[in-house]
């Protein structure tokens, strides 16, 4: 028997936790149907990502993010330890209180379109980023400003937040 390595250790969790979320989601799909899994799955990760960023803040000494540099570095350390490789997304911080995340392919999209319901689901990957947003208090524009699946409609997903931090 092996030691899983720290990468390793970390890959499992993420996988475990996503896969734990779209079976919720698809218990919800098949149960419900698709209008009302949406509309949990919205419910959950604005009521989960708060308590999710208020720990990763405390365990890296950063509760209060005032600055734009601030809130990169801290976002930096969220992705660190949220993002398993399966997530195909590149983000840059190309400006001062901007920043552009496009995802390269989505595993949610590819769940969607699989269960038949890619054409009414409504982007969870990108709500949950928002999520984080609010979560810290942080006021934002956002275009485009798309409720369901970019990747459906475009063949590419991505969104440019604006920021705005008090001087």
């Amino acid at each position: 028997m092996k030691t899983l390595e720290r990468d390793e250790l970390k890959e499992h969790l993420l996988k475990s936790r996503w896969t734990h979320d779209g079976m919720w989601f698809y218990t919800c799909l098949q149960e419900f149907g698709i209008e009302k899994a949406n509309r949990i799955n919205k419910a959950v990760h604005k009521a989960v990502t708060p308590i999710e960023i208020k720990r990763i803040q405390k365990a890296v000494g950063a509760e209060k993010l005032d600055t734009f540099d601030e809130f990169k570095r801290f976002f930096e350390i969220v992705t660190e330890v949220t993002r398993g490789k399966f997530m195909k997304y590149t983000y840059s911080m190309p400006a001062k209180n901007m920043m552009h995340l496009e995802w390269e392919s989505c595993f949610s999209y590819e769940a969607m379109k699989a269960l038949g319901v890619i054409d009414r689901y409504e982007c969870g990957p990108m709500l949950r980023c928002e999520a984080v947003f609010d979560a810290l208090g942080i006021k934002y524009e956002v275009e485009p400003k798309v409720t369901g699946c970019m990747m459906h409609t475009d063949g590419r997903c991505f969104r440019d937040y604006r920021f705005f931090f008090d001087k």
